[in-house]
């Protein structure tokens, strides 16, 4: 089952297809399914991640931690000069995931972070 972009309208998640466009049963709107499409892909290439310093982060890049981070449910925390090996960058709030030894994985803020 493929994935249906909600309605831009109402952000109804119930929308369907009705032959070139996406229908929102909700509310009643409709928009061609070129436009959502062209909309994702804009989405996708707009997000781009910086460091504390303004250097756009890569997945795959390596970075150090610039500022010593508490660590919920651990007794220590990670370190200021801690370097982290193959970031893989994600959508959110904590958009860095990463493996650091000594604590696993975990997720991090990129403002607490600068390029390596």
């Amino acid at each position: 089952m493929s994935q249906l972009p909600p309605c831009p309208q109402c952000q109804s998640t119930y929308t369907y297809e009705d032959g070139a466009n996406y229908v929102c049963p909700e509310c009643a709107h409709e928009w061609p399914i070129a436009a959502a499409a062209a909309a994702a892909t804009v989405v996708e290439s707009a997000r781009v991640v910086r460091d504390a310093h303004g250097n756009e982060l890569h997945d795959g890049d390596s970075v150090t931690v610039i500022k010593d981070l508490k660590v919920k449910g651990a007794s220590s925390s990670v370190k200021v000069g801690t370097k982290v090996r193959n970031i893989r960058l994600v959508d959110g709030d904590h958009n860095i995931d990463c493996r650091i030894d000594g604590f696993g994985a975990m997720q991090l803020k990129s403002e607490f972070v600068k390029k390596a």
